[in-house]
């Protein structure tokens, strides 16, 4: 249940025209009072037809009226809409009037029995799922109401309404979530057959503008390029203090652009804290003071490369929330947000929907009260900044498998922070992860159908005297989940890759070992698979199998051969550690 605490208004009669009209789609279907600050209620023009709006107008407004001139309140009108989730059942009238007795009382609008100078209000109710609350905010004493943080007040009250009820129980929130949009807003953009609204496109454009940009000119650049209108705000000075942005096609009355300003947008979203971000180009040291300066990692020039690296870099930041203080895990989830929002704006199109959906929810849990350290998140923004710089990816050859196996490691970091917000109670942070975990792992099922059939395929034309020695390598190491893992349709894809890695040189026992120990496997809804990535990405193995004449496999485009081959890999990995 979600109480909306509207801006106060001056005019009672224009809201009850509102409140008792026809809707702005015809939705307000028989309005009518279910509750009000008078015990045998006030006039409701909704069901009586002796009864008019002006009637109810007068009543609400007679304390007002008490005063002096000078005295009364610009903005008296109260207004708080209370809305059921979709899968509530139908409240009754009387429960509407009982919810809305309790809101007010708990808001400070009403004085709930304690005495009889409370404000006057009254509930309308005109569609199943919602009332709304008008009032006027001056007692009848004549002095106004304490109502100070009525939005929390309510939010609080309706968590109790929903166990009593037993409703959809909603998830506590922080006060660090960006401003949802307004009524007008989404009536707006349902007219305009828009998914989301001006508000949400334009958050989710700027957070794929600000994905590891450098600079404001490289940040102002791309949202030119996406087509979106900016007004800067310059001082006298001739210094940059902010910036606003429209959609173009989003006009007012007046046929003018609606402005948003980035605060308005997201806290996060602001030119300060933009710029906060882009200023942090050292590393930290652990007692907090700016390390060296890290030489720069080489040039990424093909998308497959730019994957790799950043799932090197999402591998770290699993260990680091895992391990590390609040502050710096913090950053790590933050950044996170920022490779989900590149990985989507640089995705084929058979995963674009689903990787688009997991940054759009994973917005919301890179926020938190706990404040970021940035620095430490220096690579996964370094990781940002290649997947935008590299280019789309195909979703075929090295491409489609490199960006499987960054999705792999991109769910599992989503876990991760989901598990670091809910041991502190981030309600809404926990669920917001959670849910891009999800995304992720359908868009991971789109990514790897083609690179794991291909793996899969190599593993079958294994000799039998190689695949016995890899069931006998799986017993030796895993032994409580061999017969699982076996079991599974990844095996074969898993048994070639222990094979690669030992042609590669390496020991796949302890490359085996090292990767089941280092992380939890619980959530993989294929062991096999997810071994196969840590695998491929600890053994600098290419992502995409070779063909059967020993070459690379690749896209349909002309693509350097270097950037593709195993040694490029290694490189790309070597330079991330040493940075570490």
């Amino acid at each position: 249940m979600i109480p909306r605490i509207h801006k106060q208004g001056s005019s009672t009669r224009g809201l009850l025209n509102y409140l008792y009209g026809k809707g702005t789609r015809d939705e307000h279907v028989d309005p009518h009072l279910v509750a009000s600050f008078d015990y045998l209620m006030a006039p409701d023009p909704g069901r009586d037809p002796s009864a008019t709006k002006e009637d109810l107008q007068r009543l609400l407004d007679q304390p007002l009226h008490l005063l002096d001139e000078g005295q009364r309140p610009d903005q008296h009108v109260w207004h708080c809409s209370v809305r059921a989730a979709a899968t509530d059942r139908v409240l009754s009238d009387e429960e509407w009037g009982d919810i809305a007795r309790r809101i007010v009382a708990a808001t400070g609008i009403d004085s709930g029995g304690a005495d009889d100078a409370g404000c006057r209000w009254a509930a309308v109710r005109h569609a199943d799922d919602h009332i709304h609350i008008i009032a006027t905010l001056v007692r009848e004493d004549g002095r106004r109401p304490d109502h100070h943080r009525s939005g929390q007040r309510a939010q609080a009250e309706a968590r109790l309404i929903e166990a009593d009820y037993d409703l959809h129980r909603v998830t506590p929130g922080d006060g660090t979530a960006a401003k949802r949009p307004t009524s007008a807003e989404r009536h707006k953009a349902e007219r305009q057959g828009r998914e989301r609204t001006a508000r949400e496109k334009l958050r989710e454009a700027v957070r794929g503008a600000s994905a590891g940009a450098a600079s404001t000119d490289e940040f102002f650049d791309r949202l030119a390029a996406d087509g979106l209108l900016v007004r800067k705000r310059i001082a006298p000075s001739g210094d940059l203090l902010g910036y606003k942005l429209a959609l173009p096609d989003d006009r007012n009355k007046d046929a003018e652009p609606v402005f948003y300003a980035g605060s308005t947008l997201s806290p996060d979203l602001s030119l300060p804290r933009l710029r906060e971000r882009w200023s942090q180009r050292t590393a930290v040291g652990s007692e907090g003071e700016p390390a060296p300066v890290q030489p720069a990692l080489p040039p990424v020039t093909h998308p497959a490369f730019a994957r790799r690296r950043a799932a090197a870099a999402s591998w770290q930041a699993l260990l680091i929330i895992d391990h590390g203080d609040d502050g710096t895990a913090a950053a790590q989830i933050a950044a996170a947000g920022e490779v989900l929002d590149a990985l989507s704006k640089t995705s084929a199109a058979h995963t674009r929907a689903e990787l688009r959906q997991a940054a759009f929810v994973f917005e919301r849990a890179s926020r938190s009260h706990v404040r970021a350290v940035r620095g430490h998140d220096r690579a996964l923004r370094q990781a940002a900044h290649d997947l935008v710089h590299s280019g789309p990816a195909l979703g075929r050859g090295e491409d489609g498998a490199a960006t499987a196996m960054l999705i792999d490691m991109a769910f599992f970091l989503a876990v991760t922070a989901a598990n670091w917000h809910a041991r502190r109670h981030h309600g809404q942070q926990a669920a917001s992860a959670e849910q891009a975990a999800e995304h992720l792992r359908a868009a991971y099922q789109a990514a790897a159908e083609h690179p794991m059939a291909a793996l899969r395929e190599r593993g079958q034309r294994l000799s039998p005297r190689m695949r016995q020695r890899q069931v006998e390598l799986l017993h030796r190491v895993l032994p409580e989940l061999s017969d699982q893992v076996r079991a599974e349709p990844g095996w074969p894809a898993l048994a070639t890759t222990l094979a690669e890695a030992q042609q590669a040189g390496h020991d796949p026992a302890a490359l085996l070992a090292d990767a089941t120990r280092r992380r939890e496997l619980d959530t993989a809804s294929s062991i096999s698979d997810v071994l196969v990535w840590r695998l491929r990405r600890s053994a600098h193995l290419p992502a995409a199998p070779e063909s059967r004449q020993g070459a690379p496999a690749r896209d349909n485009r002309r693509t350097p051969p270097a950037t593709l081959t195993a040694p490029s890999a290694a490189t790309a990995a070597s330079d991330l550690s040493r940075r570490r």
